[in-house]
């Protein structure tokens, strides 16, 4: 590799590591072409990204961000998937290494915060973002569908009442 490719790498991983809201580092020896390009795929779906570069080139481009913590994981042919969303690249790396063996999770970074195996695979068991949202509307919505129910629930019973009455005394 040249060094003006070497330097344009390096800036690259270090705008998404000062972008990413999570990085996830493992270890992919052994799998297929095939193999890492599902877990592209999958990480692209999801709205995270897969890195493979030289370990010292991202060690370089490391400093100076808040996943920095990550520089020790680098030793050996690793893997970093990054995502904005703190859940998604966790649970796909979690998800893949469940079908892989040979795909094997060191651990990671959340912002400043150092992320060990079990964190990352507490991170993943987490709801992503989307479905957070939904929650939060449907617990917002619902008041608002209780109270219009209540407003109308008196009117509709006055309306039953006035009916009775008024079929009783045609009946008499």
């Amino acid at each position: 590799m040249e060094r003006a490719a070497k330097k344009d790498a390096v800036e690259a991983l270090n705008g998404v590591f000062k972008t990413t809201g999570v990085a996830v580092v493992a270890h992919y020896s052994g799998l297929t072409v095939a193999q890492m390009q599902t877990l592209r795929k999958q990480m692209k779906q999801a709205g995270a990204s897969v890195k493979v570069s030289k370990n010292r080139l991202a060690k370089i481009a490391l400093e100076g961000t808040d996943v920095v913590a990550i520089g020790s994981l680098l030793k050996g042919p690793t893997v970093i998937a990054t995502s904005d969303d703190p859940v998604a690249a966790p649970k796909i790396a979690v998800e893949f290494a469940k079908a892989n063996d040979k795909f094997v999770i060191l651990g990671g970074s959340m912002g400043k915060t150092v992320l060990n195996v079990d964190s990352v695979k507490a991170l993943a068991a987490l709801p992503s973002l989307d479905e957070l949202r939904g929650k939060l509307v449907g617990l917002l919505v619902a008041p608002a569908t209780k109270i219009a129910q209540l407003s109308t629930a008196p009117a509709a019973k006055v309306a039953r009442v006035v009916q009775a009455y008024a079929s009783k005394s045609e009946a008499a």
